[in-house]
């Protein structure tokens, strides 16, 4: 069991790391030569799709990851902002966008970091829905 939830951790961290690093227009070689499947990667973290997980509301997802130890909420919530943050940019759609805002906010609440680059995306994101 501890194994189960050590490797989810380490899935999403590596999620959030790859999502970060294509916000950033940085994508190395191997992750564009490897192709991000959010669909397998949502499945192994939260035993759904993509299409599933960006189905339900933001009170629901919050509720999965308060499900979760409470020293790994802060990693899911970077996770599910980068993950929105990406696919409403991609699809321009305002509910991932919302989230996103949503799932940032959380994350500089629970991590209590002051990250620069999470504050302009919330920024961004609130100029794009107004």
């Amino acid at each position: 069991m501890i194994q189960d939830k050590d490797f989810t951790l380490r899935l999403i961290r590596q999620l959030t790391q790859a999502l970060e690093k294509l916000l950033l227009g940085k994508p190395e070689e191997s992750l564009m030569q490897k192709e991000l499947d959010f669909d397998s990667l949502m499945k192994d973290i939260f035993r759904m799709d993509f299409s599933e997980v960006s189905s339900k509301t933001k009170e629901e997802l919050t509720a999965m990851v308060n499900e979760r130890q409470e020293k790994d909420h802060k990693d899911y919530y970077e996770m599910l902002g980068n993950l929105f943050y990406f696919k409403g940019k991609e699809a321009h759609n305002e509910d991932f966008l919302d989230k996103a805002k949503a799932f940032y906010e959380m994350y500089l609440q629970t991590s209590g970091i002051f990250a620069l680059p999470v504050i302009n995306r919330i920024n961004e994101i609130k100029k794009a829905l107004e």
